[in-house]
């Protein structure tokens, strides 16, 4: 609008459009690709620093104290991962890398807090064995807290392993013939019988992760696996046959025949609240043909009409240890159904 000279009459109430102090160039969305970055293997995680390993096997093989770049602030990082550093990598005393990149994960191991929990942790990546510690007596071996390990095992395309520790203390007869049974192999050890070479020749080559109760000996297996660990270890509680928690957190350690033993903390319990059904199936393979038989939506519970499991057993068909997997399987699938239903409600 303009009036009879050709002036605009509200020309002075227009908005004033101030030059931008930062200058008009828009900020680029192009990030550095790092192409000078090197390879590390994580190997310990701190309160937000990290260990890691530059030129593994070569003879410039370091010990690199590194930081996560801002741009991965959302992302974790465990034991196990292999990232990309930038900056100061030397390993000399008081350097710091920075981590760029976290390299494609072959395998993850997660577990939740409980059954009821779909939020994952993960334990560690990259591992192709999971060594379950187990011991014979003090604390006692819990059977269902194995079928949990080798679900998650299982799951996470690892190959599961069994030490039986603590030998001298009880009869190993049972825990092997039951590891037997599923094509799981064992090794047993006890203070007189260390069974280093056996264990070595299991893990050596691999990148093998320990899990196990508290209390069962696994900083005492990795400590007689690599003699310069010194990982603390702790005795069991005589009142309440409980270990004592000396491991706060996973560290990977090199084996001198070569190969890596990840130490995690104790457990006493192992969530499969982010497993589905047919993960959890996929943990007991021997029950496989009669789940191809029962029903469509079969819940593989005690009390689910027409399951061919619950008849197998009701028919004396499954007995011994293939008996006590099915009734492991069931209580695990109905724990995770009331677990679901109680996240519904």
């Amino acid at each position: 609008m303009t009036d009879d000279d050709g002036e605009d009459p509200y020309e002075e109430y227009a908005p004033r459009i101030r030059a931008d102090r930062r200058g008009t160039r828009p900020r680029t969305k192009t990030r550095p690709q790092h192409l000078e970055a090197v390879p590390g293997f994580i190997i310990a995680v701190d309160r937000g620093r990290y260990r890691s390993v530059v030129d593994e096997g070569l003879e410039t093989e370091r010990l690199v104290t590194c930081s996560r770049a801002r741009e991965l602030r959302k992302q974790a990082i465990v034991t196990g991962d292999v990232v990309d550093l930038v900056g100061d990598n030397s390993g000399a005393q008081g350097s710091l890398a920075r981590i760029v990149r976290i390299h494609e994960r072959a395998t993850v191991l997660r577990r939740s807090a409980d059954d009821s929990d779909t939020v994952e942790r993960i334990i560690v990546a990259n591992a192709d064995q999971l060594l379950m510690v187990v011991a014979a007596a003090s604390p006692e071996p819990r059977l269902r807290l194995i079928d949990r390990y080798i679900v998650a095992a299982l799951d996470a395309g690892l190959t599961p392993l069994l030490c039986i520790t603590k030998t001298d203390l009880a009869p190993a007869d049972g825990l092997r013939d039951y590891a037997n049974t599923l094509g799981i192999a064992v090794v047993e050890r006890s203070p007189s019988n260390p069974a280093r070479d056996a264990i070595v020749e299991l893990l050596q080559g691999h990148v093998s992760v320990a899990v196990g109760h508290s209390g069962v000996g696994k900083s005492t297996l990795v400590n007689e696996i690599v003699p310069d660990a010194h990982r603390a270890v702790g005795d069991v509680n005589e009142v309440t046959g409980r270990g004592r928690h000396t491991s706060s957190s996973s560290s990977a350690l090199k084996i001198p025949e070569g190969g890596w033993i990840i130490d995690t903390p104790g457990v006493r319990s192992f969530g499969l609240g982010h497993v589905s059904s047919a993960s959890v199936i996929k943990g007991f393979p021997e029950l496989l043909p009669l789940v191809e038989n029962c029903p469509r939506a079969c819940s593989h519970t005690a009390d689910t009409p027409g399951c061919e499991i619950e008849k197998a057993l009701a028919s004396g068909d499954l007995s011994g240890i293939d008996a006590a997997r099915a009734q492991s399987l069931q209580m695990l699938m109905e724990t995770l159904r009331d677990a679901a239903e109680h996240r519904n409600y």
